[in-house]
């Protein structure tokens, strides 16, 4: 056999333009109308069925709407059942763009170690009310903006495996676990 056909070497391409989808819509790493045209050539047109009418060349497809990406240094909000969270602040302009959405949240933590208060990224968070666990996360930055329902929360943090604990109530944007 001599390599693969020009059918294979196209199928797989399909295929990759296909797995590259989901990577360019959570980074906005396209235009949408790069987007569309990735979607329209990894998607094999499907055969009209019998007696269809065929559109013609000049009939408009109207184009979907273009998909809205976050700015590529925004931190994420995520959400886990009733909690949504935000977790960044590495650098100054991280923090700024933390501190402009804190009235979103109901909550804050600061996660630092040692006496000057160096910001630690990659701790992993449990948050606890009454027992149960309501979110589990590991932060990417060291400050944490969070949204739950009312009320006090155990924030159970674990560092290089030497876990920390608090108690943090909503309304509360400047509680610190320090290690």
């Amino acid at each position: 056999m001599s390599g693969p056909t020009q059918a294979m070497r196209a199928d797989r391409w399909r295929r990759g333009c296909r797995a590259l989808i989901p990577y360019v819509v959570a980074t906005g790493a396209a235009t949408a109308p790069g987007l569309l045209r990735a979607q329209a050539i990894s998607e094999p047109a499907a055969a009209p069925p019998p007696g269809a009418v065929q559109p013609s060349m000049q009939t408009p497809t109207p184009a979907p709407a273009p998909v809205a990406a976050p700015p590529v240094n925004e931190p994420v909000i995520r959400t886990v059942g009733a909690v949504s969270y935000v977790c960044g602040g590495v650098g100054e302009d991280e923090q700024r763009r933390l501190a402009a959405r804190q009235k979103q949240f109901n909550m804050g933590v600061l996660f630092t170690q040692g006496a000057s208060g160096e910001y630690l990224a990659d701790v992993e968070v449990r948050l606890m009310r009454e027992g149960h666990e309501v979110a589990r996360f590991r932060t990417e930055g060291p400050r944490c903006l969070i949204k739950a329902p009312e009320g006090r929360y155990n924030v159970h943090a674990t560092y290089n495996g030497q876990p920390k604990s608090m108690t943090v109530g909503t309304g509360t944007y400047d509680a610190q676990l320090r290690w």
